[in-house]
């Protein structure tokens, strides 16, 4: 979600302005995903790099996303969103890793979409923490067994990474489960990121041709196609 502080500055206010809009984006978002009975969204909120950030613009970050975890409640209800957490949930502020766990909790049983927060997230940071708990664990490390030590095993490879703002690579978003993604880059920034420009992204990845390594096989799971 690139693009909140670079659209807030260009209209003369401040970058916290921008992630303030942003959060709305990502609300819009989040609904149209369930709509369109898309099972999971990973929204990529607040990287293991966004510490380097100034302190006003970290603090604003957390409470941002302490205040509205706590307040959106009735949004996730009324959209059946069940909210999931990717990253480093020890190394936030005590108080965020409680509204993160109340959220968790309080939309287990919600049967749409599934949101998940990637927030003090790096991928990097995400395979080394799993490859630690694999390495102290029995037998052989293999695929399947270090995914089985990822934040959320249950989290299916991507399908498709979208990515706003113009700028074009990953940034050590969901490294392992991007292996076979298909890309759209957008020059939109996020705040002005629309539900129509979301799903016409959804419907050009609806009509590539995904191979896996394999030959032909339009949009489905690896292999030759029939």
């Amino acid at each position: 979600m690139d693009g909140n502080g670079r659209w807030a500055q260009g209209r003369g206010l401040p970058r916290t302005a921008g992630h303030k809009e942003g959060l709305e984006a990502a609300k819009r978002i989040a609904r149209a995903a369930a709509d369109l009975g898309i099972k999971y969204i990973t929204l990529y909120t607040f990287s293991t790099e966004n510490w380097k950030r100034t302190q006003e613009e970290v603090g604003y970050l957390m409470g941002l996303i302490k205040k509205h975890l706590r307040a959106e409640f009735e949004f996730y209800k009324e959209n059946q969103i069940r909210v999931e957490h990717i990253g480093n949930l020890a190394g936030l502020p005590k108080d965020v890793q409680e509204e993160i766990l109340n959220a968790k909790s309080d939309t287990k049983d919600f049967t749409g979409t599934t949101c998940v927060l990637a927030i003090n997230y790096g991928s990097r940071d995400e395979i080394v923490r799993a490859a630690n708990k694999a390495a102290k664990a029995e037998g052989e490390i293999t695929e399947d067994n270090l995914k089985k030590f990822m934040d959320l095993p249950e989290l299916p490879d991507i399908d498709l990474l979208i990515r706003t703002g113009g700028e074009k690579r990953l940034s050590n978003f969901l490294l392992w489960q991007a292996a076979y993604a298909e890309f759209i880059f957008s020059d939109t920034l996020w705040p002005d990121y629309t539900v129509e420009e979301f799903k016409k992204d959804v419907l050009e990845f609806e009509g590539r041709n995904r191979r896996f390594g394999g030959i032909e096989n339009k949009n489905g799971s690896g292999g030759e196609s029939k």
